[in-house]
């Protein structure tokens, strides 16, 4: 756990900025940065976090990048159908909530001076909550139907690699136990 608190999180103006617009142009989404003191539009928990608004992800300087990967990722996830009428509140199921934190977890590793292991550190300062503790603990041991509806859903490959597209299928089910 970090143990500094909240306040230690790597925010948007820690990074060079083109890291964080072009990872997410990859995808066809765009980052709007406002203003330090301005309101974030589609932010769910309000300013600092970071706001979805149609394919816009928006952030000011302060917002925690575990923050910004989360609500992009949530775009990532969602299909096109609810991608077309988001603002504020991603939606989807628990199942696409997993898959957003693993999703979020392996692009940390696309920038530069971020990477999974930090990601994970903020996310667990931050107060994210996992059945088993901490966020490295459930992504190593609890995550295998996140990573299962990533791969199924063409969002990462075999090797784990996330790749640069938006989920445009079905909402994902549980294929039914056959044991």
């Amino acid at each position: 756990m970090n143990s500094s608190g909240p306040e230690s999180c790597l925010q948007v103006h820690d990074l060079p900025l083109n890291t964080l617009t072009d990872l997410i142009a990859r995808y066809g989404l765009s980052l709007v940065l406002l203003d330090d003191t301005a309101p974030i539009p589609g932010s769910y928990w309000g300013a600092p976090e970071a706001g979805l608004v149609g394919r816009e992800v928006l952030v000011r300087g302060d917002t925690p990048v575990h923050s910004l990967l989360h609500e992009f990722a949530h775009a990532v996830c969602m299909d096109e159908a609810r991608r077309s009428r988001l603002h504020t509140d991603a939606g989807g199921s628990d199942i696409e909530e997993c898959a957003v934190c693993y999703l979020q977890i392996l692009l940390a590793d696309e920038l530069p001076g971020v990477g999974r292991q930090r990601l994970m550190l903020d996310m667990d300062a931050w107060g994210y909550s996992f059945r088993l503790g901490s966020t490295l603990d459930w992504f190593l041991r609890d995550a295998a139907d996140a990573r299962t509806w990533l791969m199924d859903e063409g969002l990462i490959d075999q090797c784990e690699q996330p790749v640069p597209q938006l989920r445009e299928g079905l909402p994902w089910q549980r294929p039914p136990d056959t044991r």
